[in-house]
């Protein structure tokens, strides 16, 4: 089963451009640098998951594009644009040659398994 979403005819035709670019700067801004850089973490100042993923990053010699959106208390509403975006629940966000691939624990299982490198060799 995949995760519902909620079909444009459940949308009152008022309120669905609205939905269609609320927000929509900020997914365009993680689009173009997934579209430039080969790892791009997304994250927000004061998690110790963001700090885990870039450490990890750096320990592993990948070079990596860091976007920080806020902290905690600010910027919620443009990290839940991205969260909506995705279905990914969590930050950081690492994406990898364009494909999310979770968060801090999901990089480390991928670069002590070595799978990091052949993603980024493909």
């Amino acid at each position: 089963m995949t995760r519902p979403l909620l079909d444009d005819s459940a949308i009152h035709l008022a309120i669905r451009q609205r939905i269609r670019t609320l927000h929509l700067p900020v997914i365009e801004r993680v689009q173009s640098a997934i579209a430039q850089h080969p790892v791009v973490v997304v994250g927000l100042s004061g998690n110790p998951y963001v700090g885990k993923a870039r450490k990890a990053l750096l320990a592993a010699g990948v070079a990596h594009e860091y976007i920080e959106m806020g902290s905690y208390f600010s910027q919620w509403r443009l990290r839940n644009a991205l969260k909506m975006w995705t279905g990914w629940p969590t930050f950081p966000m690492v994406f990898v040659r364009g494909m999310l691939i979770g968060g801090a624990d999901d990089l480390r299982r991928l670069v002590d398994s070595g799978e990091l490198q052949t993603l980024l060799a493909a």
